[in-house]
């Protein structure tokens, strides 16, 4: 049997300030970093012994990771790193508040830029502050590969070369592989091994640092996929990932 493990990072401080992340780099809150080692925890009761984790550039999502390695007195595992496993980029409504700017714009056009398959938020310069160009850590990056706003179709395209490049081919060697990320990169796993259509997705909810489990054959044929953890919590969890951009 094979295991892919995915798991959506911990509260962050954006996320609890309603804004929209996207590639902003921000840490986890106290209750993000505790609910990340809670699932480690989890992990860890419920005999699961991950050998390679991914993970992406962000810090919220690196964070999330050693918080569960740690609770699994793991932090020996080897991770890979990938700026295609980054969130979604929001473009110029990064930094702006769910709701306010759903007030603004009204719920409607929001619910197209955050959750539609493939229409986008209004795009960045390329050399606004807020642009991955400004970071360093994307330097590798053409200017072509650099998202300066995404939809959740072109989010899932920069993502599945990867996916199909390097995580998939881990299981040649590995029988359990865990990758901590964001919601909307992990849509395009999640959509991928489901076989889930455009609208499937979109409307398809992962709540914070709590482990999905996806079970395969040896031949990496898909046999089970869950939730792990009290499924009533994890509900009220997806409800609320749900309402965050409606105007209050």
């Amino acid at each position: 049997m094979k295991q892919l493990i995915l798991v959506r990072h911990g509260e962050s401080e954006w996320n609890k300030l309603n804004l929209f992340t996207g590639w902003t780099d921000v840490d986890l809150t106290e209750a993000g970093r505790h609910e990340a080692f809670e699932a480690g925890k989890l992990l860890k009761t419920e005999g699961f012994r991950p050998q390679l984790c991914f993970t992406s550039y962000l810090k919220r999502a690196v964070r999330t990771l050693n918080q569960i390695l740690e609770a699994m007195d793991m932090d020996y595992l080897p991770v890979e790193k990938s700026w295609r496993l980054n969130e979604k980029s929001y473009g110029a409504i990064q930094g702006l508040n769910k709701a306010d700017t759903a007030k603004k714009y009204g719920d409607e056009q929001v619910l197209l830029w955050r959750r539609s398959f493939d229409v986008q938020p209004p795009a960045l310069d390329l050399h606004d502050e807020r642009s991955p160009r400004m970071d360093p850590r994307y330097a590798e990056l053409s200017d072509a590969e650099i998202p300066l706003t995404e939809s959740l179709k072109d989010t899932i395209a920069r993502l599945l070369p990867y996916y199909n490049g390097a995580i998939l081919p881990s299981f040649q060697s590995h029988d359990t592989v865990m990758v901590v990320a964001h919601g909307n990169s992990l849509r395009g796993i999640v959509k991928e091994l489901r076989q889930m259509s455009n609208d499937e997705i979109i409307k398809f909810n992962i709540p914070t640092a709590v482990p999905y489990i996806f079970q395969f054959s040896d031949d990496m044929k898909l046999e089970k996929h869950y939730f792990l953890g009290d499924q009533e919590e994890i509900r009220k969890k997806m409800e609320r990932v749900a309402n965050q951009a409606k105007k209050k």
